[in-house]
């Protein structure tokens, strides 16, 4: 049994084998929104039910999170990141799950935390998406790319097939002539 970094010995609510830095990273990012005083209701891929922050430190948004997405990347020393959409609060009603429950037009910023052989933030606010670098010596993010956009053709296929075996044939048929394109 791995008892040192890996596995925490539960599930989480997508299915996934939760690990230690699952459990942590969650702890630390459910404390921090709710220490910003701006958070009403969290929603997080760890946690079965919605967490409603305490009327003291209430705010008016509404924040949905992937706290440590790719954990299984742990143990291979691959990239592993943060995913989170912000909402604002739409109801006068006692926050509740259901403020989560809104569109996906609503985000009012979404984005991404990408921990590697750097730290990399990608951020939407409805203009575009714009990365971050961030800089250690400076202990602050520093714009690196501004209004980032996907290139029409690649040189690289890059895809996690782990689960391709459930895909849809549409979906298998597109990752085929990707990964295969006729010349």
């Amino acid at each position: 049994m791995n008892a040192g970094y890996g596995i925490a010995g539960s599930v989480n609510v997508t299915g996934d084998e939760v690990k230690k830095l699952d459990v942590l990273s969650n702890a630390l990012v459910i404390n921090m929104l709710q220490s910003s005083y701006s958070t009403c209701v969290l929603v997080s891929e760890e946690n079965k039910d919605a967490i409603i922050t305490a009327k003291d430190r209430r705010g008016k948004y509404v924040v949905c999170f992937d706290p440590l997405d790719g954990s299984p990347n742990i143990d291979c020393l691959a990239s592993i990141g943060t995913i989170f959409a912000i909402y604002r609060k739409a109801t006068e009603d006692e926050p509740s799950e259901k403020d989560a429950l809104q569109p996906g037009r609503s985000i009012v910023a979404a984005g991404y935390a990408l921990y590697g052989s750097a730290t990399l933030v990608a951020l939407s606010t409805g203009q575009g998406v714009d990365l971050f670098m961030l800089d250690p010596a400076l202990g602050e993010f520093v714009l690196v790319e501004k209004d980032v956009k996907i290139k029409k053709k690649g040189k690289i296929y890059s895809l996690n097939e782990g689960y391709a075996k459930y895909f849809d044939a549409a979906t298998a048929e597109y990752v085929q002539k990707k990964k295969f394109p006729e010349v």
